[in-house]
């Protein structure tokens, strides 16, 4: 039976990014169901599939997986050979450890850059909060790259990449300067084909929700 997986804009939605690249990562086929945000039945609608109405949900059949990280770990479990978390217990902890840092961190960064898939801010100021943030995300960049060899965060593609991939696209948006090697890592990410077909779909959606836009500097 083919997976379906329920997103929301694919301009404004990190959270669905997220889970639509590990999906990918698996290469098993799936389905999207795509329910646009700012309506008024919006919650209505994503609890059709979600209880939480929120987006993303995976649904396998009768099984209905909500939330991110969770859908990470039932793709990793249905698909082993995938390997979506490392194979080396150290590492997967470790792994676990910096996607749950993303997942239930770094307030000051999502708050100071909103995520805008197709959208070009340059020159937003960056509070002091939001930049201790941008260093902690490029330090976990650096010293998992260097442990592990590279390219990706542990080696191969997989879950984490998937968690800070939202990052880097915001990274892009609001042009923040990064280190070289910080730099390189967005430019890996970025240039995937499944982030540019992301890019593309953002491109094409014509809604624009104000409250999802960056304020005027």
């Amino acid at each position: 039976m083919e997976l379906t997986l329920v997103i929301a804009n694919k301009n404004y939605s990190s959270w669905s990014l997220r889970a639509w690249l590990m999906l990918k990562q698996t290469g098993a086929p799936f389905r999207e169901l795509q329910v646009p945000l700012g309506q008024p039945d919006t919650p209505a609608l994503i609890r059709r599939h979600s209880p939480s109405a929120l987006a993303p949900a995976l649904l396998d059949g009768d099984l209905t997986v909500w939330d991110s990280l969770a859908i990470g770990e039932y793709l990793h479990e249905k698909f082993p050979a995938a390997q979506l978390w490392p194979q080396a217990p150290a590492e997967r902890a470790r792994a676990r450890s910096l996607s749950a840092e993303m997942h239930a961190g770094f307030s000051a960064l999502r708050q100071n850059l909103p995520f805008n898939a197709r959208g070009h801010y340059p020159g937003r100021p960056v509070s002091a909060e939001c930049r201790a943030n941008i260093e902690r995300v490029c330090a976990i960049w650096r010293e998992c790259r260097e442990r592990s060899g590279g390219p990706f965060l542990f080696g191969h593609s997989g879950i984490a990449d998937a968690m800070y991939a939202p990052v880097a696209l915001r990274f892009r948006t609001y042009d923040i300067a990064l280190a070289p090697e910080a730099e390189d890592y967005v430019a890996l990410l970025t240039r995937q084909d499944a982030i540019q077909d992301w890019l593309r779909a953002a491109r094409e959606e014509s809604a624009r929700i104000e409250k999802y836009e960056p304020a005027p500097l």
